[in-house]
């Protein structure tokens, strides 16, 4: 049946402080030393975020969507920021208890906290796993000393290594890398160094992604010497996927590399168009049911205050929430669909957006006939290599009228 009500979800909760804002970070985080960080106000306003999402009454639930909310269970929860390692083990053990509290858990949830290693005491791994966190997120960027300098990163290659080396002793084994390339007057072999290195330290995923200018950042106003041009940014990701590959890290997403089975479900849920709550100063969520009046597929999108003040004042308040209008679908499903090497289905579009396949036929044509796309146009589509490389443009020619 088109629209049918999936079983699982996720929840992404942010945490908006970082001891210092990196100059080209364009995620809602702002500046404030780990010792100054509300933490006890800000864990109280998340968990009044998630009673006011829950709430029958409320903007995100009305026409039946607390149903939904009682016959799933929670596949997945993401920590991100903003660096919620700033946060204490009993400030993160707080918000799970929370959350466990007012959802039901599946067995096998995956709890992710993204972690600075400049941000680290030894022996907080330990006090993160007993909270309940499964899974780190930990932003190395790069091994080069110099280079994290000009990044404007707190912490040093030997953060880096120290902190691995903590995850595994104590058995937090399922963890993933975060690594940039194409970094100021980088060469093709300092990239693959530090391809080398994170393999070194034995994740289970590494995000494997480039550095670019993005708007309204300082590296956007000011752009530091020496940044690589097109063809040698080309040059530094094949060669370093090639080495990833080689290594039995499967590239399954634009940035994404993981060995078997270390693929990150939280991401993979937003990928594939999955519902999940978002909680927080700046979360943005997803949540999709089907009307008990009328069987057709409600989709709505909640946005929280990206301002903590704000945020923290009165979350309730600070919730804008929005239906998605059926037109307005097949964009955002492809938007994430097709970041997958694997691409996508007839049977998952059908499930998630409660539309035809046959919507995205003229779409589809065209970009077969680009050579943007392969698979097959009735059952199951996915960008090929060319239309992998230029996915904006493969949007574009699918969603053109």
């Amino acid at each position: 049946m088109m629209g049918s009500t999936p079983s699982t979800f996720g929840v992404y909760v942010h945490f908006p402080w970082c001891v210092r804002k990196c100059p080209y970070c364009d995620f809602n985080s702002h500046a404030r030393p780990g010792e100054d960080v509300p933490e006890a106000a800000y864990v109280d306003a998340l968990l009044a975020d998630l009673a006011a999402q829950l709430d029958p009454q409320g903007a995100l639930l009305t026409d039946g969507g607390e149903v939904a909310v009682t016959t799933r269970e929670v596949a997945s929860i993401f920590l991100g920021g903003g660096t919620p390692s700033l946060f204490s083990p009993r400030a993160i053990a707080r918000v799970l208890d929370g959350l466990r509290a007012k959802l039901r858990f599946a067995a096998d949830v995956e709890i992710t906290m993204e972690a600075n290693p400049g941000t680290l005491e030894r022996g907080r791994f330990a006090d993160y796993a007993a909270a309940g966190v499964n899974r780190i997120s930990l932003g190395a960027q790069t091994f080069s000393a110099a280079a994290l300098t000009t990044l404007g990163r707190i912490h040093t290659p030997q953060d880096t290594q120290r902190a691995a080396e903590e995850l595994h002793a104590v058995g937090l084994d399922n963890f993933n890398l975060d690594l940039m390339y194409a970094l100021p007057r980088q060469s093709v072999a300092e990239a693959l160094f530090d391809v080398d290195h994170a393999l070194a330290l034995a994740p289970r995923q590494i995000s494997h992604y480039q550095l670019t200018l993005e708007p309204n950042t300082p590296f956007a106003a000011r752009p530091p010497a020496g940044m690589p041009e097109d063809e040698l940014a080309d040059e530094m990701f094949t060669v370093c996927a090639a080495r990833l590959e080689a290594a039995g890290f499967r590239r399954y997403e634009v940035s994404a590399h993981a060995r078997a089975g270390g693929e990150c479900r939280h991401n993979l849920g937003y990928w594939q168009f999955g519902d999940y709550l978002g909680l927080g100063a700046g979360a943005h969520g997803k949540w999709s049911w089907r009307d008990p009046q009328t069987n057709s597929l409600i989709v709505r999108r909640s946005t929280q205050a990206r301002d903590p003040r704000k945020f923290g004042r009165d979350p309730r308040a600070a919730l804008a929430v929005r239906t998605v209008a059926a037109q307005e679908l097949p964009f955002e499903f492809l938007l994430n669909a097709l970041r997958l090497v694997a691409g996508t289905t007839r049977t998952s579009f059908e499930t998630t957006t409660g539309l035809d396949w046959q919507v995205l036929a003229p779409g589809i044509a065209r970009g077969f006939a680009r050579g943007l796309l392969e698979g097959d146009p009735d059952t199951a589509i996915r960008a090929s290599p060319r239309g992998y490389a230029f996915l904006n443009d493969l949007l574009l020619v699918m969603h053109s009228d």
